[in-house]
């Protein structure tokens, strides 16, 4: 990138452009995963000796939308959190969407599919797939189990996406989508107020930035 810069240009080093980048993942190949938030996209930085090479992975720049698809025939909407697992697949939170986005890599292509929450319908819900409900999710985390954590900005809350054979199960692990606070506690006792970003270590834990406290 360059710094004062911009745009949505592929390349190398600062011949790539971003446009308020967001979020980084990385994956046991030593490569960066980036929601280019600005620019709707998915950006994938490998390196190459002392350098690094830049790709648009999904997604396309300038256009806003919730299709899902494979590469620039996916749309997101101003994705923010992305995480990786084990396997290589990638999670976006596609914040504006106020949905959860699978990426995963098919030969030099990536498949982009909708796992949990409905593009256009925000809210607070658990439930299966698009049956759950979130508002405006950001930071997103993955454990050894392939589980994922979603830090959920306007419900002050943090959910559980929970693989269960081909469906994503969402539950609510902490916090209260009716009350925003800053009390430790237990499960739903405990309060937070707009967290963004969560990280889970090899033992389980998970640690918020709780953003407003």
């Amino acid at each position: 990138g360059e710094a004062g810069v911009a745009g949505s240009a592929d390349g190398t080093n600062g011949d790539a452009l971003f446009s308020a980048p967001g979020a980084l993942a990385t994956d046991g190949g030593g490569n960066l995963y980036l929601t280019d938030t600005g620019n709707d996209t998915i950006r994938k930085l490998t390196p190459e000796g002392t350098n690094w090479v830049v790709s648009t992975i999904a997604g396309q720049a300038g256009i806003q939308g919730s299709a899902d698809g494979t590469n620039g025939g996916a749309l997101f909407t101003s994705p923010y959190g992305i995480a990786t697992d084990t396997v290589g697949d990638l999670y976006v939170a596609d914040t504006g969407n106020d949905t959860l986005r699978k990426l995963s890599p098919t030969g030099t292509n990536w498949v982009v599919t909708t796992i949990a929450g409905l593009a256009g319908n925000y809210g607070y819900l658990d439930g299966t797939n698009s049956g759950a409900r979130f508002y405006e999710p950001l930071g997103l985390a993955v454990n050894s189990a392939g589980a994922i954590f979603v830090a959920d900005f306007f419900n002050d809350c943090i959910r559980k996406v929970a693989p269960v054979g081909t469906n994503w199960v969402v539950t609510t692990v902490a916090g209260s989508h009716t009350s925003a606070g800053g009390a430790d506690g237990t499960n739903g006792a405990a309060r937070f107020w707009n967290p963004t970003g969560v990280t889970v270590n090899s033992a389980g834990v998970l640690f918020i930035a709780d953003s407003q406290n």
